[in-house]
């Protein structure tokens, strides 16, 4: 064996712990022993070789070492199948594995089950097939690596679970890692109930729980909103002593968040005695949705403890910036992530450009546009929504042009965005020949939200006729957003009569939905306005039944670095008698410049606020 090209090469490594501690081994034995010394092989101190440079990463040497091996036996040719697919050069160990069986050297179960592995990373499941057939035909089918790995990667590769539940089903002793790739299998394709069930069955199985499956069953439990399933979960993680256990807390956590639980999110994240950057992010990320000020406090706060962020981090604070539409702040973000170097990252430049725009900044938005040398669809759709939210319907038009011919194929969220900016900024012909282009051309079938684009993009033009005929037509049954869009366009144009009867479908459908009370309030206006007194008061009624009200009007201003934040009706700001003082001056100037407030669809009602 030729070994002086790997002494002789430009790197110089340290002999590996594994080689040293064999080397000690063998002269304690010699010393401590009365019998002759017999060294092992050369095959087999090489494979071991291997397998500590496949360890340290140094995958190419590794691969020179194998090569000029003149002896391969299965266990040389599995530890390098198995480097390639620690170090994720799964192609390269299917490869050889090619190369194994033309050498007519047998795999055994470790082969097999690192050959299933790569399988899966490659989401080959094909491959995963053949192989399958060779365990079959070695007789390794009762293998429980094995089993556990074909299980994986169909699990992980299928586009069902079936082929998984039949291996699933003919494992005699299931262990953890068999129920947690089931439960897994099921969360990534988004079927939580089932992914429960499993979780159940494995509990009444008396299999002891092990974080990777609890870790998961949690991800099911927010998936599909299981609050209480969740805390069950959680009661049996600090049953079990892996209240300690950082990934599964981390997982608790985030389900909180998603429920909507912050406070139990907070109470958990305090309680944990050890924190890493995904229990900050996830925390980060729970609060940005409900509460964007303590999003950035807690932002703050893990800055302060000496942790620091990364592009999840700034992409979810950046994201309460454009909630909270605090510029300075953003800004203040954006040096942040250039400092760090992380401003050619292409994901944070598209939450730059959304969070300028959302801040009144549309200029520096497209600044970030125009300097990116690497736009993905989502580049494109944020400008134009950016576009589109500040009246400039014309230049998102152009940018859609611009981005067909550059060669990115537009999806439904890119057609709703040119949608609504063409609605805002009154091309109804422009917007309506895109419609036509999507269904037509691009053969994108419109759904729910795309025909609300549409309806409103008609009803603010006026032309409402035409919006409810299309609503009319389309080819199934509109809902409450679309009815809504219409609605909107029969209050703006006073179309009482095709008003009412947009309400009335709107309520159909939501069905005495406390969150959708604006709707009662609007009929009880169109009443109000004709002077149908009697039937607005029904509505008023009804309103009061519900025992609930319309959500209250908020805005904020930033001023210096705090946040002012107004509701209807408040009382409580420091500064609120200038406030109200100003506002009554605009009043006043509104009425010399013979402005005219709309007056006939307000409803005053002390008692209920609406």
């Amino acid at each position: 064996m030729n070994t002086k090209k790997l002494a002789l090469g430009t790197n110089i490594y340290c002999i590996p712990p594994m080689i040293i501690n064999s080397l000690q081994l063998a002269k304690n034995n010699v010393t401590q022993s009365n019998h002759s010394f017999k060294p092992s092989s050369p095959s087999h101190l090489a494979t071991n070789l291997i397998k500590s440079y496949c360890q340290k990463g140094l995958i190419k040497e590794a691969r020179t070492l194998f090569d000029e091996m003149p002896v391969r036996d299965v266990v040389a040719w599995t530890a390098m199948i198995s480097g390639y697919t620690d170090t994720h050069y799964h192609t390269n160990a299917w490869s050889l594995f090619f190369d194994m069986l033309k050498s007519d050297v047998v795999p055994n179960e470790y082969t097999l089950s690192n050959v299933l592995k790569a399988c899966k990373a490659m989401n080959y499941v094909a491959y995963g097939g053949l192989v399958h057939g060779l365990v079959m035909k070695l007789g390794f089918q009762k293998s429980i690596f094995i089993e556990n790995a074909l299980l994986d990667m169909y699990a992980s590769c299928c586009v069902d679970m079936e082929n998984a539940c039949l291996v699933f089903g003919d494992i005699e002793r299931k262990n953890a890692v068999s129920w947690t790739a089931m439960i897994a299998g099921y969360t990534h394709r988004g079927d939580g109930h089932n992914a429960l069930r499993v979780f159940r069955e494995m509990l009444l199985e008396k299999e002891e729980l092990n974080p990777y499956s609890v870790s998961i069953a949690v991800r099911a439990c927010a998936s599909i909103g299981y609050l209480d399933s969740g805390k069950q979960i959680h009661a049996a993680v600090t049953k079990s002593g892996l209240e300690f256990n950082l990934p599964v807390m981390n997982s608790i956590i985030d389900m909180y968040c998603r429920c909507d639980c912050l406070s139990e999110a907070y109470l958990c994240f305090n309680e944990m005695p050890e924190k890493d950057l995904i229990t900050w992010n996830t925390l980060i990320s729970g609060y940005e949705r409900s509460d964007p000020s303590e999003s950035l406090h807690i932002y703050s706060k893990m800055e302060s403890e000496g942790f620091c962020p990364n592009c999840f981090t700034f992409t979810s604070v950046m994201a309460a910036c454009s909630n909270l539409a605090v510029l300075n702040c953003g800004q203040q973000i954006h040096g942040g992530i250039i400092r760090r170097g992380l401003d050619k990252n292409l994901a944070l430049s598209n939450s730059l450009i959304d969070m300028y725009a959302k801040c009144g900044n549309i200029a520096d938005s497209c600044k970030i546009f125009r300097e990116l040398t690497d736009r993905n669809l989502v580049t494109w759709t944020s400008m134009m929504i950016a576009y589109g939210a500040h009246g400039n319907g014309v230049e998102a038009v152009e940018l859609f042009d611009e981005m067909v011919r550059s060669g990115i194929i537009p999806d439904r969220i890119v057609f709703m965005a040119v949608l609504s900016a063409c609605s805002h900024a009154g091309l109804v012909d422009q917007g309506l020949s895109y419609f036509s282009s999507m269904v037509g051309y691009y053969n994108i079938a419109p759904d729910q939200e795309t025909y609300g684009c549409v309806v409103d993009l008609l009803g603010r033009a006026g032309r409402v006729e035409e919006a409810y005929q299309l609503i009319l037509n389309m080819p199934f049954k509109p809902d409450e957003s679309v009815w809504g869009a219409l609605l909107g366009a029969c209050k703006a144009h006073r179309l009482s009569n095709l008003g009412k009867l947009a309400a009335r479908k709107v309520l159909d459908l939501t069905h005495l939905r406390p969150n959708k009370i604006g709707a009662y309030v609007m009929l009880s206006n169109i009443y109000a306005a004709e002077g149908k007194w009697v039937e607005s008061a029904k509505m008023r009624k009804l309103i009061r039944k519900m025992g609930n009200k319309k959500e209250a009007g908020l805005s904020w201003i930033q001023v210096k670095d705090d946040v002012h934040s107004f509701v209807v009706g408040d009382k409580m700001h420091p500064h609120i008698e200038m406030v109200y003082k100003v506002s009554e001056l605009l009043i006043w100037n509104m009425k010399k410049g013979d402005d005219v407030i709309e007056l006939d669809c307000v409803i005053h009602d002390l008692d209920e606020g609406t």
